[in-house]
């Protein structure tokens, strides 16, 4: 039976869906964009933009029971593909930061992201 995860470590859902959906050995996080859960600030930056995106998924899948190196796949939406290096550069030191090998990945631009945030990141984990 599915369980709904919501932790209040990460932003809550700006809609009508939920942070993520675990299925026991299998969870499907909703996309995280930059908004800081204490704040509800979201930075300028599309290097902090992505670290605060990450930070968000680490504290649901970390509220699910699952960790970092449990992530076997990620999407991230840009808003804008120039930032596909800084991004990386991002997405690099938090899979190397938290000793987890990174998993299968999508990187697409998208016309226009919630909030304007200029970066999305959704996440699937499995043990």
């Amino acid at each position: 039976m599915a369980k709904i995860i919501n932790t209040d470590q990460a932003p809550a859902a700006i809609g009508p869906y939920v942070q993520a959906v675990d299925l026991g050995n299998i969870m499907f996080a909703s996309g995280q964009i930059p908004i800081d859960p204490a704040t509800g600030a979201m930075p300028s930056c599309v290097k902090e933009q992505t670290k605060q995106s990450l930070a968000n998924v680490k504290a649901i899948i970390t509220a699910a029971g699952y960790a970092v190196n449990n992530i076997v796949k990620t999407t991230i939406f840009l808003a804008d593909m120039n930032d596909f290096v800084a991004v990386n550069g991002v997405y690099e030191s938090f899979f190397s930061e938290n000793n987890a090998s990174f998993p299968a990945r999508s990187c697409v631009q998208v016309a226009r992201i919630p909030k304007d945030a200029k970066v999305e990141i959704e996440v699937i984990v499995a043990k």
